[in-house]
């Protein structure tokens, strides 16, 4: 079959949503080629297919998926002979909280961080729609979101400590090798590599070191992103 994946870019050729990145991982990971359809946030009309308007959508043959998560079930579900993402129910359902964790922890955390970066770097067709949908989500100017933050990136690594201690006793959050809930992690901090020269991370970190492996993954498929810091 024939997969198609939509995904969010910024100007140039710079992918920037963290839920497109956990479906880039997923895809070679099933080992899945997949043509790639770039879009912005003011081209929702090239997703109206799906019936809503957020990235990733996947089509696959004639199925269409969207949200990353589904996503990744599609994928599993759909292709069982191929790697597993999850490794079976329990990892299935460990992979999900970390998929939660992603949402509701990390991803706001990092958001408050790099948001005013993000806007500066978005095509000036976007600009205005992307400024005004996220004030109304902080309740305030982007460049007061990320004001103090030098101060407020020790928080974000306090808050990286669940992910610290496992990767510094094995290679990968998923085990030996990287899987579904590695790509999860990893997709927050290339939204922040891809948007951000803020350094998240302190080179002596193990999350340092595992993004560097993750970087590797796939022969450098992140690595050779366009990305704006170490």
């Amino acid at each position: 079959m024939t997969t198609t994946l939509y995904e969010l870019l910024a100007d140039g050729d710079r992918l920037i949503s963290p839920y497109c990145w956990r479906t880039r991982f997923a895809l070679p990971h099933k080992g899945l080629d997949a043509t790639l359809i770039p879009i912005k946030f003011t081209e929702k009309e090239k997703i109206a297919f799906s019936g809503q308007d957020k990235v990733p959508v996947i089509t696959d043959g004639e199925k269409v998926v969207f949200d990353s998560w589904t996503i990744a079930c599609h994928l599993e579900d759909a292709y069982p002979d191929r790697p597993t993402l999850f490794g079976g129910d329990v990892g299935r359902a460990l992979a999900r909280f970390i998929n939660s964790w992603g949402d509701k922890v990390q991803n706001p955390m990092m958001g408050s961080l790099i948001i005013f970066d993000v806007f500066q770097g978005l095509c000036p067709e976007d600009k205005a729609y992307f400024q005004k949908t996220r004030e109304q989500r902080f309740g305030k100017a982007l460049a007061e979101v990320q004001k103090g933050r030098e101060e407020r990136v020790a928080g974000f690594r306090s808050a990286l400590e669940p992910v610290r201690s496992l990767v510094a006793e094995q290679p990968f959050i998923s085990g030996k090798k990287p899987a579904y809930a590695d790509y999860i992690v990893m997709g927050g901090f290339m939204w922040a590599r891809n948007t951000s020269s803020l350094k998240l991370l302190e080179p002596n970190d193990p999350v340092f070191a595992w993004r560097d492996r993750m970087l590797d993954a796939f022969d450098g498929m992140a690595a050779g992103s366009n990305g704006l810091t170490v």
